[in-house]
């Protein structure tokens, strides 16, 4: 008995429906308690249960005053009928048991031992241990599944246990209740929580080998893994600092602000800047989504370039992210999809280079929020945003970076650190390989730059790197290897895509601002860019001269020396093959020329290099910020002006939407139903392609109804199969898009009308659909020679039911 007539031990059983397993449970421990010279308590917390497990325990508590029971008012989960158990123990220390006692009783001696001999806070019984007696496993994929779940408990919250889950646990007592009276979690996540709460107090936590069997009738169904999963992001989320959860918010809300004008109007709305992009993107969530509801291929899919169809893993559609989105693409269409991934993946951008920041750069959360902004909404984030995902959801490639970092300490966990590596990079593929190929030049460049300021830091971190990658490599090329082997020499794969030589950026666009920008001017930017979704580089002069400034006043720094290495190779390399000094006639070789022609660079776009100087610039001024904090008043109010003066000039102003037009009623309402056979083509006129892909759109209000010939897209043309964006041009989709862009008729002879059968028999085309547009005149008049006979208006469109 301790001081003060209290318990030395509080067991603690919660129990639902334990009707059966309950009463020979409780004989059991307190057998067991008899034998030993504890006094003690055992509480029995009904959690809801609709059988006679309260009256079990009632029954208990009567034969023994030892025993309590406490009921909840409805079934509310583990989490909260051990919250309720501990809060009412008043044992020096608090043993928590199941009710199916897959750990037996009898090892509690093993744990009292632990927590006495190691001076810990809590000993819980573990069945990953080595010495651990498991005499009767689970199913196999109970199993896997509870091995996964652990490795994604230890990555993420409680590093270095490894069974959280196993329900036979020994604690302080008073450091018990101070742990689960902050607990929050109701379901099993509570387990991952009081270890939580442990940790970031200091208390040690020892983890037992214990004998276990698996027993029937257990209570964690497969959707309970799900919900663990659900508990642990609003764990992390709890544990979260202040200035975490401020800054994140602040992002989101700069993200819903940029897309307020999209967000309003997601029925009709379109990103003004977008080109064809909106439609191709949001054709490409919707044949995920489908591909995935019909459990078909992801990788190919004939419903656009009919019949030969589109290689999808040869193509952008961001797996990652569109096939866990299936159901928001189902329930709510791909527009919402797309306004979704650009909103957040901002936001997550954003704030996954503050946490790289606030980790390696500067211990201030402000500043490395501050520079996570710069980094996250860059002015060539903000062109991609107008269009393309794939480079600005961008929030795996602080986490490869940060998980390299780690790589290069002596002291790093090269097979953790390594696998994880290997798996955040085989996602990064599934969203993007371009984008890491560039992240990969921009690590390359950072370490080439590090290595020349610290020469030692090569001879440490060399060796412990290259075992990491190797490990990394093992497991990332497996599950990559498929994807990749379709993507290169599957159906409609193709093997580079030119821009030319003129793809690189203007020396000037870095001194200039984007057309986005709060100072920019859209006449000067649109002279200095691809297009207004290809601003790669625009970070001003202000910024630039900052960024200077900063390089000279910390020049000491090894650190500084790599970011402003990274940022000065990235910008030359973006200028590209030919180098045009501004202002003058003169041309020089650029250092891309290396690289142009190589494999996987050749279809690079090298401007996009320039996007390498973001996180760079935001690492610097992460860094001089942190500094200016700890300066005093004069300095610091001086320098954080100056660092505002910069970056205030590039703020970005939120993207102008368009209306979009409306869709055809005939493809809208159905009306194209009785016309094509399954196997048939629509063939819309002008067919397709990437100037003008409204049909795109037109076939996801169909539901995917049918296929498309043409399109948007990469695929091979020719006996070299040379990349190109759309299908393979025929000789009736060029005539049709030449008269529809102002080209005269030809005289439309035999030659012309075998061609164009023999077209459309390629594309297997069941209907040929001419929707209201400009020259839409000379267009009825062209297919109707082609055809021979006359159209037949049906609902505000022109069509030629031409199939079988």
């Amino acid at each position: 008995m301790t001081d003060g007539g209290l318990p030395d031990l509080s067991v603690v059983v919660p129990a639902y429906n334990e009707e059966r397993r309950l009463g020979p449970t409780l004989d059991a421990i307190r057998d067991h308690l008899h034998g030993s010279q504890l006094s003690w308590e055992l509480i029995v917390v009904d959690d809801g249960s609709e059988d006679g497990t309260a009256e079990v325990a009632r029954e208990a508590a009567d034969d023994d005053h030892r025993i309590r029971l406490l009921t909840a008012d409805r079934n509310r989960g583990k989490g909260h009928a051990l919250r309720l158990g501990v809060a009412a123990s008043r044992g020096a220390r608090v043993l928590l048991t199941d009710a199916d006692l897959a750990t037996p009783v009898a090892e509690l001696d093993r744990l009292a031992k632990e927590l006495d001999g190691a001076q810990a806070a809590a000993a819980i019984g573990s069945r990953a241990h080595p010495e651990a007696d498991i005499a009767v496993h689970q199913g196999r994929v109970r199993e896997w599944l509870g091995r996964m779940g652990n490795r994604l408990i230890r990555a993420v919250a409680v590093p270095g246990i490894h069974d959280t889950q196993c329900g036979f646990k020994l604690f302080d007592g008073d450091k018990a209740r101070a742990a689960f009276a902050d607990a929050r979690l109701d379901g099993w996540g509570i387990d991952v929580e009081i270890l939580q709460y442990f940790r970031r107090h200091g208390w040690p936590v020892a983890e037992v080998p214990v004998r276990w069997s698996h027993q029937e009738g257990s209570k964690v169904g497969p959707a309970d893994y799900g919900r663990v999963l659900l508990e642990l992001v609003r764990l992390k989320a709890r544990s979260a600092s202040r200035a975490s959860l401020v800054l994140f918010a602040l992002f989101l809300l700069s993200s819903v602000l940029l897309y307020k004008d999209l967000w309003t109007d997601l029925g009709r709305g379109y990103l003004a800047d977008s080109g064809q992009d909106q439609n191709q993107w949001e054709w490409f969530f919707s044949v995920t989504a489908d591909n995935v509801r019909h459990l078909r291929d992801p990788f190919f899919t004939t419903l656009q370039g009919f019949p030969d169809g589109v290689n999808l893993m040869g193509n952008t559609p961001m797996l990652g992210l569109s096939v866990p989105l299936t159901p928001v693409t189902l329930a709510l269409g791909p527009t919402v999809t797309w306004a979704l991934v650009l909103t957040l993946g901002l936001t997550a951008t954003a704030y996954a280079w503050y946490r790289l920041f606030a980790r390696w750069v500067t211990g201030n959360p402000w500043a490395a929020g501050l520079g996570g902004a710069l980094a996250g909404f860059a002015p060539p984030m903000i062109s991609h945003a107008n269009a393309h995902p794939n480079f600005c959801v961008l929030f795996m490639i602080p986490v490869i970076v940060d998980r390299a970092l780690r790589l290069c300490s002596p002291a790093a966990n090269v097979r953790r650190d390594g696998v994880l590596l290997g798996l955040f990079t085989a996602y990064q593929i599934f969203l993007g390989e371009e984008v890491l190929l560039l992240a990969s030049v921009g690590m390359l460049l950072f370490a080439l730059s590090y290595a020349l300021a610290r020469r030692e830091v090569v001879r440490e971190a060399g060796p412990t790197l290259a075992k990491g990658l190797g490990v990394a490599a093992l497991v990332c090329l497996p599950l990559v290897a498929y994807p990749l082997t379709w993507q290169f020499f599957g159906s409609q794969s193709y093997h580079s895509v030119l821009h030319g030589d003129a793809a690189g950026n203007s020396p000037l666009s870095f001194l200039k601002f984007s057309g986005r920008a709060l100072l920019g001017d859209e006449a000067t930017a649109d002279k200095l860019a691809l297009n207004r979704t290809e601003q790669n580089a625009f970070y001003g002069w202000p910024l630039i001269a900052l960024a200077f400034a900063i390089t000279v006043r910390l020049w000491r720094h090894a650190l500084v020396k790599a970011l402003a290495g990274t940022a000065v190779a990235a910008a030359l390399l973006s200028l590209g093959q030919k180098i045009r000094i501004p202002y003058t006639d003169v041309v020089l070789p650029g250092p891309w020329r290396a690289l142009a022609h190589r494999p996987l660079f050749e279809s690079v776009i090298e401007g996009r290099v320039g996007m390498v100087c973001a996180p760079a610039l935001g690492a610097l001024v992460a860094l001089a910020v942190g500094r200016l904090a700890a300066a005093g008043r004069v300095n610091r109010f001086a320098g954080l002006a100056a660092v505002a003066l910069a970056l205030l000039p590039i703020v970005p102003t939120p993207f102008a939407v368009t209306e979009r037009a409306p869709v055809p009623s005939f493809f809208a309402d159905g009306l194209w139903r009785p016309y094509v056979k399954p196997g048939e083509s629509v063939v819309t006129v002008p067919l397709p392609d990437p100037t003008a892909a409204d049909a795109l759109h037109w076939q996801v209000r169909a539901d995917l109804g049918f296929p498309l010939p043409g399109g948007y897209f990469n695929g091979p043309w020719g006996p070299d199969r040379m990349g190109i964006y759309g299908a393979s041009p025929r000789w009736t989709s060029n005539l049709l898009r030449d008269v529809r862009y102002g080209g005269a008729i030809p005289d439309i002879g035999d030659a012309w009308r075998a061609q164009a059968r023999a077209d459309l028999a390629y594309w297997k085309a069941g209907l040929v659909v001419l929707p209201p547009q400009d020259n839409d005149d000379a267009l009825y008049t062209t297919v109707t020679r082609l055809l021979g006979r006359e159209g037949r208006r049906v609902d505000g469109v022109w069509i030629w039911d031409v199939g079988r």
